[in-house]
């Protein structure tokens, strides 16, 4: 099992003092920019420059260019790229962004960086939580992978991750699905069940993904996605499930599994069943997905907003789950605190580096020539796949809405046209289903990647990833366009 510092290699990244020092000297070299080129405000607003966008970029290419560079190097020092990125906006956007307006207390600047950390906290939160949470719960499934089996698992998990999210989903039947598959779990598994159960699965309910969550919250019916979007959920999820079918019975046929590969305890299983341990982390697991709800809630009876309640409670849920899971199951599930390593240290700089992206888009997205339901899906798609899709979403849904503010009246009024309905569907599976097409499209996409590759299972590079989500992912993607969307 991996330690708290280590990865599947054996490298060390290095100590917390290593990452502090990178953050420093990336904030002072951004303080030192915003000096010699200062933040332009037009309209009593700050005008994002395109230029800034450029450690976001740097840090993307990093992920997917330095483990082919040096793997050693990436290993121990991903972090530290992180940190300095992150810390190389932040630092800009502080000090060129002084001014305070829109009614706040604080800076522009200060605003932002806030927000972003804000909504980095809860991401973490719940992502992070949830893999805790799973970590104490063990799914025993009887029997062998067979490509039945494994499309009825899948078939499962696309309707579950409606009621647990598309975290809670994978988080829980990751493990599971690779026991069932033990000595014969290859890359385009992992890869497919990343697309189905970590993405495409969650467009039915604002719990499943995020940016319908954001929907949720700014006023779609809670039922919406259920009754309007399930052809497209069951198109893609379908066909997905199908692609895997075939490819894992191709495999299934030309395997022949030696003994000592497989887990004696397949070998010795009889028939089929499936057995759920771990009371305290199902319990946890509940309080997990009532904790996406507390925010909306401490709103709506006390008027107070922007302050992470839910979050914090279930960060505190994750770390009494965490303690109170019984040993002999964190062991059965190879549980490790490396994934949240990565995944938080990270996400800390992809968070920080795309403040300056988003409101880029924000700012521009009117000007893009978006007149057309089709250029709302795959421009929300194609943003989804690399920058955090709720944000996105919600920025792609404001341009979709004004001159109106989005709030429950203009959606309202744009749901009551058949074009306004077409737009919302185009943004809404947009943005899910294009967080599929790579590990960053999606919070759990990088976390099941580590966890696969912590067991055992050689994982696609960031390229390799892609290049399988063009191959596999994109037709689909397409022909839904073609007969759903156009």
């Amino acid at each position: 099992m991996l330690g708290n510092d280590e990865v599947e290699g054996g490298w060390r990244t290095h100590g917390p003092w290593i990452w502090v020092i990178s953050l420093i000297a990336g904030v002072a070299l951004g303080a030192t920019l915003a000096h010699f080129v200062p933040g332009v405000m037009a309209e009593g607003k700050p005008v994002a420059p395109l230029w800034l966008v450029g450690p976001f970029a740097a840090l993307l290419a990093s992920i997917a260019l330095m483990p082919f560079v040096s793997e050693r190097v990436w290993h121990r020092h991903f972090p530290d790229f992180s940190f300095f990125l992150g810390g190389l906006v932040a630092g800009y956007v502080l000090w060129a962004y002084p001014e305070v307006g829109l009614g706040r207390r604080i800076s522009f600047g200060q605003y932002a960086v806030l927000h972003a950390f804000l909504e980095y906290y809860s991401f973490v939160a719940l992502v992070c939580g949830l893999y805790v949470v799973s970590g104490g719960i063990l799914i025993k499934i009887k029997g062998r992978g067979t490509p039945m089996a494994n499309v009825c698992l899948l078939a499962f998990g696309a309707v579950f991750a409606n009621v647990v999210g598309t975290t809670g989903a994978s988080m829980l039947l990751l493990r599971p699905f690779m026991r069932l598959n033990e000595g014969r779990v290859r890359p385009i598994h992992i890869v497919l069940f990343i697309m189905i159960v970590s993405n495409c699965a969650g467009c039915l309910t604002p719990i499943g993904d995020p940016p319908l969550y954001l929907g949720y919250l700014k006023g779609v019916d809670f039922f919406y996605p259920m009754t309007h979007f399930w052809p497209e959920w069951l198109f893609v999820v379908g066909s997905l499930i199908a692609v895997f079918g075939v490819i894992d019975a191709r495999y299934h046929r030309r395997e022949r599994l030696a003994a000592a590969n497989v887990n004696p305890e397949l070998l010795e299983s009889q028939g089929r069943g499936v057995s759920v341990s771990g009371g305290s982390g199902l319990f946890a697991l509940g309080l997990m997905i009532f904790g996406v709800f507390i925010d909306p809630m401490v709103k709506k009876w006390f008027g107070i907003e922007g302050i992470p309640f839910g979050a914090t409670f279930q960060i505190l849920v994750a770390t009494g789950a965490y303690f109170a899971a019984k040993k002999e199951i964190h062991e059965a599930n190879q549980f490790s605190f490396f994934p949240v390593k990565e995944v938080g240290l990270l996400f800390m700089g992809i968070f920080m580096t795309m403040i300056p992206a988003l409101a880029y888009l924000a700012q521009h997205g009117a000007s893009m020539g978006l007149d057309h339901h089709s250029k709302y899906y795959f421009a929300t798609g194609a943003l989804s796949s690399v920058l955090d899709n709720a944000p996105t979403y919600l920025n792609f849904l404001q341009i979709a809405l004004a001159p109106a503010d989005v709030n429950p009246a203009s959606i309202a009024a744009e749901l009551a046209t058949p074009e306004g309905r077409i737009t919302i569907a185009a943004i809404s599976t947009g943005s899910v289903f294009f967080g599929a097409m790579t590990y960053i499209g999606n919070g759990p996409n990088f976390m099941v990647r580590t966890i696969a590759q912590s067991a055992g299972v050689k994982m696609p590079s960031f390229f390799g990833y892609v290049l399988w989500a063009v191959v596999l992912l994109l037709p689909i993607l397409v022909l839904n366009w073609l007969f759903l969307i156009r």
